[in-house]
């Protein structure tokens, strides 16, 4: 059984590969949308999934990145690499210096105090002359959609694999100790300032990454898109939708609620919103703990899954 998941993922991502060379234009743009939004969700569920801290800064990390390569790119005429390291040691500096502070906070302290960072970094960003003050950055473009796609991918696969690291070592199990009871972490030995600032940190990598890209991809950027807070919201849901706390969960999540997206619309343009947040509320609903979860009960509990959901949450 478990070499035929193992098959199956394999499969998928292959399939996945393939999208650049025999699919249409449109789908290679809504591919590389989907899987750094994929990127972002697997990011989001190292700090929110297996720690336990939902954090809304992430968003922070994607325009640090994003920033990191345009200003390397449009100021100082460096390479696209380069501009994606200076976005990551951006991210990281950010993640420790104001990582340690904050996470001292739980709950919605916590959330309220990453919530206010994407705010703070607009404000910031806005007047510095390096990056472009309110204006923003153009990049020198790239028309190579393909090139996108499979770095897109790549980093999926990478932060996937990171995840799946995370499940087997040390350092993950340190990270559920921390979820599951801070104070009997402590207890057992775990430093958990450390692991947690690690975890942020490591979090913001993959943010920061998919940052870079989108911003070559698009070329151009300002503070206002760069620190957008209803991406930190979207990779959240996605997250959630898919199963925070498990390998491929917020992927299979990302790639779904982006397909449902899209569909809507285009299909019900003008109420593709209404009915897309009516999906996310009846899946929270019926499904609280995602499809990763649901997937592995509904073989044994069948139907009865969805109605044991609805009365333990008395909903």
């Amino acid at each position: 059984m478990k070499a035929l998941r193992i098959m199956l993922v394999l499969a998928a991502f292959a399939v996945l590969a393939a999208v650049p060379w025999f699919g249409s234009d449109v789908l290679i743009q809504f591919g590389i949308n989907a899987l750094l939004l994929a990127v972002l969700a697997q990011g989001w569920n190292i700090i929110g999934g297996y720690t336990g801290y939902a954090s809304f800064g992430n968003s922070v990390f994607y325009g640090l990145g994003s920033y990191g390569v345009g200003i390397a790119m449009a100021q100082w005429h460096l390479p696209f690499a380069v501009g994606l390291v200076f976005g990551v040691v951006l991210a990281v500096t950010f993640a420790v210096l104001l990582g340690i502070p904050v996470l001292r906070l739980r709950g919605h302290y916590f959330a309220i105090a990453t919530l206010a960072l994407a705010q703070v970094m607009t404000a910031i960003v806005s007047n510095v002359e390096l990056a472009g003050q309110n204006i923003g950055l153009v990049l020198p473009p790239l028309n190579n959609d393909r090139l996108f796609y499979e770095l897109s991918l790549g980093l999926l696969v990478l932060a996937t694999l990171t995840v799946f690291w995370l499940t087997r070592s040390r350092f993950g199990f340190g990270l559920i100790a921390i979820r599951e009871n801070e104070e009997g972490a402590e207890v057992m030995g775990v430093n958990t300032t450390l692991y947690k600032t690690m975890a942020f940190a490591l979090s913001g990598v993959f943010s920061a990454l998919a940052g870079g890209i989108h911003a070559y991809w698009v070329t151009f950027i300002d503070p206002e898109s760069a620190f957008d807070i209803s991406l930190n919201v979207k990779m959240i849901i996605m997250a959630v939708f898919g199963g925070p706390g498990t390998v491929l969960g917020p992927v299979v999540g990302a790639l779904s609620l982006s397909a449902i997206s899209e569909f809507l619309s285009s299909e019900i343009t003008s109420l593709a919103s209404l009915f897309f947040g009516i999906v996310v509320v009846v899946a929270v609903v019926i499904m609280p703990r995602g499809l990763a979860d649901m997937l592995r009960r509904f073989r044994k509990t069948g139907w009865r899954y969805f109605a044991e959901n609805i009365r333990t949450h008395r909903l």
